[in-house]
């Protein structure tokens, strides 16, 4: 009988030994996880809810939240998208919902729902599941002698599905890979000098965010916080500026446009034409709560509880230029809430995405964070997991059966 070993309990690890077994039920598959609880991250996603994936069904599209592997899961989303994910999970009894911002979850609201079901499953197909079994070794020679402090398990293949950690990094050098550093990624911004943290909780729907001195701009919602900036936007750039910014030691600056105008003269023109109308305080402009509009008049130093026709065009202006490029000091990161994804790992390059094996090593296999991909926050990171497990397990069933019949 043929043998796979996953080093790695998560997502990705499950997905690939769950499909390894669908695909082949003669291979015996053992899954090694070293903590003790199996899907922790999954436990912790969505606030304990589970953001099982996204409801964005074309591949051309859903590529685009990935700031490392667009063109690399371009065709792994064609095999596998976000709804052979629905279809897989209802195939367990396990609907899933959309909500407004296209984020899906299980109709329970528990993360709990998804592990117990991808539990029964792995349970069900008889792989073998071992947690607190902490790898410390991997000999390649015929096969791979993967050794853990109580036993030594011989596999004909072997997936690496162990995220962010080191070991898995350290794993995969040792059989002949190379590993892209890795930094952090969707995180929010510490300005700790901005005059707009007592307005923590105010959030705007769309705003325009970037990065002073370079090409680095997201769009979306923006949430304000004690300590700064969060929010899709935020945490969308952070991402996808996530090298930029480790190099800067997250020290730069920030601009916003709290506008939909493309340029700070078109704010002007739009504040006034209110001129003959009302106060400055009582407008509505741009969608901005009152609080937060008061709080931008009062950082550039416009009096808005005077009539707008009694300011001057060159306070206006000012204000225009404020709402237009808004600048503030970035001075560090926070995690955001329980997430932690990192962008770096094992280089695309060196990986088949056709069958997620090794271009080096012959029966080594990856699936998720391993590799060097990563999306933005929205169920994302869990398709990559998901995708690239289903692919990996897929192409070890097909191999080891092909093996077997020689």
């Amino acid at each position: 009988m043929k043998t796979l070993v996953v080093i790695g309990g998560g997502p990705a690890g499950f997905f690939s030994a769950i499909w390894t077994k669908r695909t082949n039920p003669n291979v015996r598959v053992i899954l090694l996880e070293s903590s003790r609880d199996f899907l922790t991250k999954v436990k912790l996603s969505g606030g304990g809810r589970c953001n099982v994936t996204h409801h964005q069904y074309h591949p051309n599209e859903l590529v685009k939240s990935y700031p490392r592997g667009q063109k690399e899961l371009l065709g792994p989303f064609n095999a596998f998208s976000p709804k052979e994910t629905v279809e897989f999970f209802n195939q367990l009894d396990v609907p899933l919902k959309v909500e407004g911002d296209g984020r899906m979850f299980p109709t329970t609201d528990q993360s709990q729902t998804i592990i117990d079901a991808l539990l029964a499953e792995a349970n069900r197909l008889n792989i073998e599941l071992h947690s607190r079994s902490i790898v410390t070794g991997i000999d390649r020679e015929e096969v791979f002698h993967v050794k853990t402090k109580q036993e030594v398990f011989l596999a004909d293949a072997l997936v690496l599905a162990t995220g962010s950690h080191p070991k898995g990094h350290q794993y995969a050098r040792e059989l002949g890979h190379s590993v892209t550093q890795l930094v952090p990624s969707l995180f929010t911004f510490n300005v700790p000098t901005s005059p707009l943290l007592p307005l923590s909780g105010v959030s705007i729907s769309h705003v325009t965010i970037g990065l002073q001195g370079t090409k680095l701009v997201q769009e979306g919602p923006l949430l304000l916080t004690h300590w700064g900036f969060s929010g899709p936007a935020a945490l969308r750039l952070s991402a996808f500026a996530a090298r930029d910014l480790f190099g800067m030691n997250y020290q730069t600056t920030l601009w916003i446009n709290w506008t939909s105008h493309q340029s700070s003269q078109a704010v002007f023109d739009q504040i006034k034409a209110e001129e003959n109308k009302t106060y400055l305080s009582n407008l509505k402009l741009f969608n901005l709560p009152s609080r937060l509009f008061l709080a931008l008049c009062e950082k550039h130093q416009v009096n808005p509880h005077q009539p707008l026709c009694q300011i001057g065009d060159k306070a206006l202006r000012r204000l225009a230029e404020g709402l237009f490029r808004d600048k503030y000091q970035l001075d560090g990161k926070t995690t955001n809430k329980e997430e932690f994804v990192t962008c770096g790992g094992i280089p695309l390059k060196e990986v088949n995405f056709k069958t997620l094996e090794s271009k080096r090593t012959p029966n080594l296999y990856f699936a998720g964070e391993v590799l060097d991909v990563d999306g933005v926050t929205g169920g994302f990171n869990f398709q990559n997991c998901w995708t690239t497990g289903f692919l990996a397990g897929n192409a070890i069933g097909k191999s080891l059966e092909a093996h077997s019949a020689r």
